[in-house]
């Protein structure tokens, strides 16, 4: 269902507790999912790590680790059953709501260069590709895939908006 249409969903912040439904997902959505340990080690070093959720369970998540007027998106996933319906666009709503709330200026982030649906998301989103991580994700044959690295400048806005 899309999110227009008031399915009523909750953003929280991440807890251990929340891991395995988290991994779970992973798993699915990743062909190189993150490890355990990057999540527990995460939540350990206090960095933005949400779940987004309805009723009937997890819809997404997403990690981003915050500095001195910048955040760095690790990780943002949505289910695959629902994904391009709207739910990578409510977290990244959120995420930009509690970038304004740290004061950060800009947000970047690393994709994988085939990753085109996520591409247009950020592009559409209004992030500007700035730079390549060569070699950078694992690939499934040949070399290691290329990141795109974009950058989004937070436009300014309350809170909420």
């Amino acid at each position: 269902m899309n999110p227009a249409c008031g399915v009523p969903v909750v953003c929280r912040p991440m807890t251990l507790a929340d891991l395995p439904a988290v991994l779970a997902l992973e798993a699915r959505a990743h062909a190189w999912p993150w490890r355990p340990g990057h999540f527990s080690d995460s939540l350990a070093a206090g960095h933005e790590a949400w779940v987004m959720e309805e009723a009937a369970g997890l819809l997404g998540y997403y990690v981003a680790m915050s500095g001195v007027d910048e955040a760095h998106l690790l990780n943002i996933t949505v289910d695959p059953a629902r994904q391009r319906q709207g739910w990578g666009r409510r977290l990244l709503a959120h995420l930009a709501d509690r970038c304004r709330a740290l004061r950060a200026a800009c947000l970047w982030l690393e994709v994988r260069e085939g990753n085109r649906p996520a591409r247009a998301l950020y592009e559409a989103w209004g992030f500007e590709s700035v730079g390549v991580r060569r070699h950078y994700y694992p690939a499934a044959s040949g070399p290691r895939e290329h990141a795109c690295v974009m950058r989004w400048p937070l436009p300014a806005g309350e809170v909420g908006a």
